[in-house]
Order: structure tokens, then C-alpha cells, then sequence
């Protein structure tokens, strides 16, 4: 299980090589600001992370808390966790492969190869893509890096949450967060430990968390739609399972058209270009999935903007 004890050790580590990642902003709004009804919302500006999203925290703390051997690192990914990894990569000047699925979006994997990655693309999905990477690896014995679970980094992103509450001086009333294969929410959950409320957020066609709940365990779902090439796993992560057991209030499902109309509204209003993905929080509000009680402060972590601008306007 991961605690708030692995996520300071995670920040200490992190910290050790100044100049990789970014204090993101929070910006701190009225939620008459934004059209929903709270006192305030937060926004977590994650997407302005190096690599373009929180996986850059996790992927670093996983390589510098591991040896690394000359075969380098290799990871299976939509996009985001390769694009982190081989960002970390570079900086440690290591040898990079990323394995993508067809879905993953041109724009990611000419990032990938920007940063210096070698990418292969393997299978439909996330997991086919997966199942390549890691008979590759045991040919290799590269260093696997997981794209939500393994515990460097989970606690690599839970170090999100630490920032968000070292920043404003407390914790918000409640935090919702997006979930794929549950690193970022087991991160930030284990870091809040029930010191606030933490809701999961998914797409309805990608429900991976919200399918673990009903059947009391672990399963695997078929995902597609709008923010399948970032939140497409197929099962929830074993440690995100554990970590949401205890301190995940409430998992709640958005139509794609929740999410791409609250990504539009971002870029519109606010002009933070941001993908799917990061807009599940806003979805929440605007489309009443998530009710918010009076007074109450809510925070949204724009965790990611590795999309084509083009789709988002």
C-alpha cells in the first residue's frame, strides 16, 4: 500500500534533480468563474507539467529509484506515461522504447521520437500493446516502467497532491480526479488519506474503476471513446484498487459528449488547451454529475495537454 510516507520520500528523490520538474500552478477561482456552484474551484495546471502531463513525476521517481541497465527503460503506454518516461530518460541520458497501441494520437508519438524514443507500434489497444512491451523486455531486460502500477509510480504522482495542498496552505473539501488505470488517484488518495473527499472520474465507455466497484473486484472492461488513448486500460491498477478501497469516496461515469464539451469550454474560456482526459472534472460540475455542497471548495487536476490544438477548438 502506498502512504504519505512513500510520497515525501518520492518528493526528497525528486528533488534531487532540480530543474526536471515543474511547480505547476494552481490557480484558485470562484466557482461563479467557471458556471458551476461552489465557493471555489481549484485548478491544478498539471498539463503545464514537463512532458505535458503528472506522469513525468512518477516515471522519473521510478527510474532514479531503480538501477538502470544499458538496455535502457521500455513502457507501454497511450501516450502520456511514454512521453514522461522518455523525457526522464533523456535527462538521465538512458535509452528509451515506448510501445503504443493504434489508438495512441500521432501528436504523442511524434513527441515520443522527439524526445529521442524509439516507438513501436503494437495492437488495438493498451493492452495488446502492453503484452508486446513485455516480451520485449524479458528479451532486453530493460527496465520496465509501468504506466500506472508500480509503486515509485504511484507515489511518483501522489507528490501532485502533496504540491496542491503545500501551495494553498490546506487541502480542498474535495478533489475530483480522472481515472484510467488509477495511478494518479491512488496517489493523490493516499496522500489525502481521508483528510478530504476524493471522487473518481471516468469516461462511461472506458469504466475501469467504476466496473471494480460493482463486482467487488478487479475486472476487465472494454474501453473506446473520446479519452481512450489516455485513460484506456482495460482493468484497474491492483494498487489503485487497494488504495481507492479506503479512501475513494465515490466513482462517477461522464457521457463523451460531458467531456469534450468542458474541454471546449476550457480552451474558449480560460484558453488552456487540454486533452480529454483533463477535462473530466469540469464535466462533473458543469454536467451535474458531480453536486457540490454550499460552500464547498473543489479541486480539478488539468492533468495532461498532449492532444492535436486542432481538436480542440
Amino acid at each position: 500500500m502506498i502512504d504519505r510516507s512513500a510520497i515525501a520520500a518520492a518528493s526528497q528523490r525528486l528533488a534531487s534533480r532540480p530543474g526536471f520538474l515543474r511547480a505547476t500552478p494552481l490557480a484558485q477561482l470562484s466557482g461563479a468563474a467557471l458556471g458551476v456552484p461552489c465557493a471555489q474551484v481549484w485548478l491544478k495546471l498539471e498539463q503545464l507539467q514537463t512532458g505535458g502531463s503528472f506522469k513525468a513525476r512518477g516515471m522519473m521517481n521510478r527510474l532514479l529509484a531503480n538501477p538502470v541497465p544499458e538496455s535502457g527503460v521500455i513502457i507501454a503506454s497511450g501516450g502520456n506515461a511514454g512521453i514522461a518516461t522518455a523525457a526522464a530518460a533523456r535527462a538521465l541520458g538512458v535509452r528509451c522504447e515506448v510501445f503504443v497501441p493504434e489508438v495512441s494520437p500521432e501528436a504523442k508519438r511524434a513527441r515520443l521520437r522527439q524526445l529521442g524514443a524509439e516507438v513501436m507500434v503494437r495492437g488495438a489497444a493498451y493492452s495488446e500493446a502492453l503484452q508486446a512491451c513485455l516480451e520485449r523486455q524479458q528479451a532486453t531486460g530493460a527496465l520496465l516502467t509501468h504506466a500506472y502500477d508500480q509503486p515509485e509510480v504511484v507515489a511518483g504522482a501522489g507528490t501532485l497532491a502533496q504540491e496542491i495542498e503545500a501551495q494553498a496552505g490546506r487541502l480542498p473539501d474535495t478533489l475530483l480526479v480522472s481515472v484510467g488505470g488509477g495511478g494518479l488517484i491512488a496517489g493523490v488518495a493516499a496522500w489525502v488519506d481521508s483528510r478530504a473527499h476524493v471522487v473518481a472520474l471516468e469516461p462511461e465507455r472506458a469504466p475501469t474503476l467504476h466496473s471494480a466497484r460493482a463486482a467487488g473486484r478487479p475486472v476487465d472492461v472494454d474501453v473506446g471513446g473520446i479519452a481512450a488513448d489516455s485513460l484506456g486500460a482495460r482493468r484497474i491498477g491492483d494498487i489503485a484498487w487497494q488504495v481507492a478501497q479506503q479512501h475513494v469516496h465515490a466513482s462517477l461515469l461522464l457521457t463523451d459528449d460531458a467531456i469534450r464539451a468542458a474541454q471546449q469550454w476550457l480552451w474558449r474560456e480560460l484558453k488552456l488547451a487540454v486533452e480529454p482526459a483533463a477535462a473530466l472534472g469540469l464535466a462533473a460540475l458543469q454536467s451535474g454529475a458531480y453536486r457540490p455542497r454550499e460552500g464547498e471548495t473543489v479541486a480539478l487536476i488539468l492533468c495532461g495537454a498532449n492532444c492535436d490544438p486542432a481538436g480542440v477548438a
